[in-house]
């Protein structure tokens, strides 16, 4: 006796609900990610020909406006929590007065080593106003030099 071969019926699937799920995720993720904390002070920075890039990791940032207002940031939250407070956590640093920039920058710098360890030496990047008063950064480049600190890079825009 033969043996009749049933037709086998083909399996769809509608990937229509998977595209769904798909693009809600994604505008989800583009919805709520925040990819850099608002800045808390806007500095005007001066122009230059030097092309060197900043550093990207363990950076403190030290911004001075024209009206001689002092704004200290680091890069980490981690470390950022530690020397400020939790609330400065997801912030974009805070303001400051000249005489705690020493006790903080040394602050910022042994906690930063005790998280990343060996590889957690901190440069300091200075962003002026271009109307910046003088006085305010020499003052800051001499505590620089009394915390051990020889090396400052400073923010500018390239001029093209």
């Amino acid at each position: 006796m033969a043996k009749i071969k049933k037709h086998r019926v083909g399996v769809n699937l509608d990937m229509t609900p998977m595209v769904d799920v798909a693009f809600l995720l994604l505008t989800f993720f583009m919805l709520a990610t925040t990819f850099r904390p608002p800045e808390e002070v806007s500095v005007t920075v001066p122009d230059s020909h030097s092309q060197l890039k900043l550093p990207v990791a363990n950076v403190i940032t030290l911004s001075i406006t024209k009206e001689k207002r002092i704004w200290m940031d680091v890069d980490a939250q981690v470390v950022r929590a530690k020397i400020f407070g939790v609330d400065y956590a997801q912030k974009a640093g805070k303001e400051i007065t000249i005489d705690e920039l020493a006790s903080l920058i040394n602050k910022a710098r042994l906690e930063n080593l005790a998280i990343r360890g060996a590889q957690g030496a901190m440069r300091v990047v200075i962003k002026a106003d271009k109307d910046a008063d003088y006085d305010v950064v020499s003052d800051i480049i001499d505590i620089l030099q009394k915390t051990k600190i020889t090396t400052v890079n400073f923010i500018t825009n390239l001029e093209r």
